[in-house]
């Protein structure tokens, strides 16, 4: 207590004695005033920084307070534990808040989680329908791309609708075009083995590029194979047009190729499936010549383009350089394609494709089957090409020095002979000198029979192979003097500036 003066006299006169910040003056008239530390607050207030808060929750005999003490400046405060609410100050005034808050976790856990899957499912839904859009788009773009529409106009349109099947049945049928699946391959594609859903085993051609010539090779091969129907003729069954590259679906073909069964297995095929073949072979191209709707050029028959079945039944396939001409005209000019040792030298002299180039390529598959020598890459010790060696062989009456030593061994000479007479005339340089198909196929037809019966008509044999031409003593005779000499001029030209992709 100090003096009589009041707390507002001595702050004035600068003798104030309350001088903890922390401290309060109370006047107490009329024997002064007092000075005491505020409450929560302890210590000395007449010295600086004499009152000190105290920690009210560490006291002996601490605040009532049933929850959780906390200290504060001059202060403390008292609340209900973690996980409860309440009042803090009686007792049990804290209530557990868990089944409430669980019940509310539950709420915003369901809640999100339909939200996040409805989220999902929507995007999953869009992304399907944006990835389905821009399938449709892209189908369409390589079905205008693969000729598509032109292929409608060519084509009758229920055998179009018929024939085209979608990407994901063959993509099924091929294990989505496995390795395993692959039955060859060539410089223009691949070829894959299917089974599809009817349970039909197919052979499934992809073209390796898309480019605009085999594009067009693919649409000329569908609608000419559609139009044709003949047992010695591969099968088309149908295409697709909705991938970059479009696909062929052809029957399934087992045995392979007569050039495999030439001239990669050991040799197996006797004179009389070698007749026949030759016979099947003549047929199916009498049957696109004069017998189709339209007269059909096949323009690369080789023995890699004839397939064998199962019994050995010849197939010729691989249509895609084919060309189809009206019935009142009997040649068109076009760009040259065939493959090396079988192309007809005066349509590549020329560029006039006749149906006498398939006869004049027919003629070269005559010669392998007798020789079982490659066009393509064979050449004598005097530089001559198969072709123009066996035509002179023949005019020698040298056929022996050339024919395939199982034939040597087990057919007649005359037969033999009779053979090289049709490959001869097959191959003879002028187109209008060949015979027709037509009149080729009577040729092993005749030797078939007779095989067949050793002792028929000698008349009817003479006349199958006449074929309205020179005898054969007569094709030797012209072919060993200026035709022959003719020949060999004509042809060096042609081998020693050949050559064409195919």
């Amino acid at each position: 207590m100090f003096g009589n003066s009041s707390c507002a006299e001595d702050q004035k006169s600068g003798a104030y004695w309350c001088l903890s910040d922390n401290s309060d003056c109370h006047d107490d008239p009329p024997r002064g005033y007092e000075c005491r530390c505020q409450p929560g607050y302890k210590g000395n207030p007449y010295m600086p920084n004499g009152c000190q808060d105290i920690d009210e929750c560490a006291q002996p005999d601490p605040p009532l307070c049933f929850g959780r003490c906390i200290n504060t400046v001059g202060s403390y405060d008292c609340v209900c534990p973690y996980g409860t609410y309440g009042n803090p100050r009686l007792k049990d005034g804290c209530a557990p808040r868990k089944l409430k808050f669980s019940g509310l976790v539950i709420a915003i856990g369901v809640g999100s989680g339909i939200f996040i899957l409805l989220f999902m499912l929507a995007a999953v839904i869009i992304r399907r329908k944006v990835r389905a859009r821009k399938a449709e788009k892209m189908k369409d773009f390589f079905f205008k791309q693969n000729r598509g529409l032109l292929l409608q106009q060519l084509v009758d349109k229920d055998i179009a609708e018929r024939m085209i099947f979608n990407l994901e049945e063959l993509e099924k049928a091929t294990s989505s075009f496995d390795d395993a699946r692959k039955l060859g391959g060539g410089g223009h594609g691949t070829v894959y083995k299917g089974i599809l859903s009817d349970q039909r085993i197919v052979a499934i051609k992809k073209s390796r590029h898309a480019i605009k010539r085999e594009i067009d090779d693919f649409i000329n091969e569908v609608a000419i194979l559609s139009q044709v129907n003949h047992r010695n003729v591969v099968k088309l069954f149908g295409c697709c047009l909705e991938t970059e590259v479009p696909l062929l679906v052809y029957e399934f073909i087992s045995n392979g190729t007569l050039h495999d069964h030439l001239h990669v297995a050991p040799p197996s095929l006797s004179w009389k499936e070698r007749i026949r073949i030759a016979l099947e072979i003549a047929r199916s191209l009498a049957y696109l010549h004069s017998a189709a709707s339209v007269s059909v050029i096949h323009r690369d028959i080789k023995t890699t383009n004839i397939l064998l079945d199962d019994q050995f039944i010849a197939k010729v396939s691989d249509f895609g350089a084919s060309r189809g001409i009206p019935i009142d005209q009997t040649a068109v000019t076009t760009t040259i394609q065939g493959t090396f040792g079988y192309l007809d030298p005066e349509y590549y002299q020329t560029s006039r494709l006749t149906e006498k180039s398939d006869v004049y390529s027919f003629g070269v598959i005559l010669v392998e089957l007798l020789t079982r020598r490659r066009p393509s890459s064979y050449i004598s010790s005097e530089g001559f090409n198969l072709v123009s060696h066996f035509v002179l062989l023949v005019s020698e009456h040298r056929l022996c020095d050339i024919l395939d030593s199982k034939i040597t061994e087990a057919v007649k000479a005359e037969e033999a002979d009779k053979v090289a007479a049709i490959a001869v005339m097959c191959l003879n340089p002028k187109g209008e000198d060949r015979p027709t198909m037509r009149q080729v196929e009577t040729g092993p037809e005749a030797l078939q029979s007779s095989a067949g019966n050793a002792g028929s008509n000698q008349t009817t044999e003479e006349h199958a192979f006449r074929l309205s031409h020179p005898s054969v003593e007569e094709s030797n005779s012209n072919a060993s003097a200026y035709n022959l000499s003719r020949r060999y001029s004509m042809e060096d030209e042609f081998w020693s500036s050949m050559s064409f992709p195919r």
